[in-house]
């Protein structure tokens, strides 16, 4: 069969066009990407991920991962706009936190001086213990808490956080009361809960995966067990509706130009829709969503109805 030079030139610009598409997107410059918690956590981890692809699919340009750590993430948050809006600099944003914190009030910024342009992927929370610690089930978890009300420390990242809520929300669904011990960041929960310095943490999928030996899962907040910890229960098995996590995306400062913050949001879809990534989410924990600029201001309108009750209801803001 003869195929003619034209239609062999068109079947090659259609093979190219996503490949220039993407070159299209990339930065001119380096990027600085700003991370709200220190080193070792899941934004960090994350970043890593996106840093390594972006290497490959963006071969001119280096992707420089920088921390500015404190306030549960909301040092860098409240300090995002003033940063230049020039396509170069973004920064990791999280929710819940950034819904959260503004409500507690004891933080320098609104939830509406945050501009995402994607979120790429959230993950899922999950209750564990040390490997050295007696409690192996869930019920004995339960039965200990209820035994020394208060007694019971459990370690999570930054406080109004995902973890925090969590946190309120165990006690509560349970009928408990445990003490919540907020740090930086995941990473600097590790050690103490690793150490057994305290008595379990509050967190996510991917700690409990990078960690598996050093803790032990007691449940998990999915529709069904991960496939990868198939002997931990859900919560909904325990009989209460806890499908829940954190959000990661990105964000930029208000100056940025709308055209700048669509080629980004594109930029960071392709990342995510790339087999390598898809592979490393998985084996990590990561749930990956692609919520981009057309879907933002119907998904952020959710999430902020959402968490607003939900902070009303955990008591969030009255500590």
């Amino acid at each position: 069969m003869k195929v003619g030079i034209k239609t062999l030139l068109g079947v090659l610009c259609l093979l190219a066009a996503p490949v220039a598409a993407l070159a299209q997107a990339c930065p001119e410059k380096n990027l600085q990407y700003w991370q709200a918690f220190p080193p070792g956590g899941e934004s960090d981890v994350s970043a890593r991920h996106q840093q390594l692809l972006l290497k490959k699919k963006c071969p001119a340009i280096e992707t420089i991962v920088q921390y500015r750590a404190g306030a549960g993430g909301g040092l860098l948050w409240a300090q995002m706009n003033n940063m230049p809006g020039d396509g170069l600099n973004v920064m990791g944003i999280n929710l819940p936190h950034i819904v959260f914190q503004p409500l507690e009030g004891e933080v320098q910024y609104k939830t509406a001086d945050v501009t995402p342009v994607f979120w790429f992927h959230y993950t899922p929370d999950i209750l564990v213990v040390p490997a050295s610690s007696p409690i192996k089930t869930f019920a004995e978890f339960v039965a200990a808490a209820r035994k020394e009300p208060g007694k019971m420390n459990l370690g999570g990242s930054g406080r109004n956080s995902a973890n925090h809520a969590a946190h309120e929300r165990l006690d509560a669904a349970f009928g408990i009361k445990s003490t919540y011990i907020p740090y930086k960041g995941t990473g600097d929960m590790a050690l103490a809960v690793i150490g057994g310095q305290i008595d379990g943490a509050v967190t996510y999928v991917p700690f409990a995966l990078a960690n598996r030996g050093s803790v032990r899962p007691l449940a998990v907040a999915m529709e069904r067990r991960h496939p990868l910890m198939p002997d931990v229960p859900t919560f909904k098995e325990l009989g209460v509706d806890w499908v829940d996590g954190a959000y990661r995306g990105i964000g930029v400062p208000k100056s940025t130009p709308p055209e700048t913050r669509k080629r980004l949001s594109e930029l960071f879809l392709a990342l995510n829709n790339d087999p390598e990534m898809k592979e490393l989410a998985a084996k990590n924990g990561f749930e990956l969503i692609n919520i981009g600029l057309p879907e933002m201001d119907a998904f952020m309108k959710e999430r902020i109805r959402v968490y607003t009750e939900g902070a009303k209801m955990l008591g969030l803001g009255k500590k």
